[in-house]
């Protein structure tokens, strides 16, 4: 069974970092693109960053780029997501994904995770 298991959320106030886990269960992802979602209170789950399945490609949502960075450590079946500069707009549910997808200009993915919460206080 694919588990996906986010850590690493908080309350943080604005300016400050969060790094955020996602370990990876069942199956190696290795080869997959990975990545992760955010939903805040009352909107659609957005994209936010992507990350091949060797790390030479990364994609972010134009709203964190230059302040987020993803990557991935195949060894350990994980991967990050290193939040700086952050912001109340930040705010939501964080979710990593696996076995994603890019079809025009959206994204999508076949494994997720839990979530992990992120509050940034202004």
């Amino acid at each position: 069974q694919v588990q996906l298991v986010e850590s690493g959320g908080g309350l943080v106030q604005a300016g400050g970092s969060l790094r955020l886990s996602c370990a990876a269960s069942g199956r190696t992802f290795s080869s997959s693109v990975t990545g992760w979602f955010r939903q805040a209170p009352g909107k659609e789950r957005e994209f936010v960053a992507a990350i091949s399945w060797r790390g030479g490609s990364t994609y972010y949502a134009d709203s964190v780029k230059g302040r987020f960075t993803i990557s991935r450590d195949n060894a350990k079946n994980t991967e990050y997501l290193q939040m700086n500069s952050l912001k109340p707009e930040d705010t939501a549910v964080y979710y990593c994904a696996a076995d994603m997808r890019r079809l025009g200009s959206s994204w999508y993915g076949d494994y997720w995770g839990q979530g992990t919460q992120v509050t940034v206080s202004s």
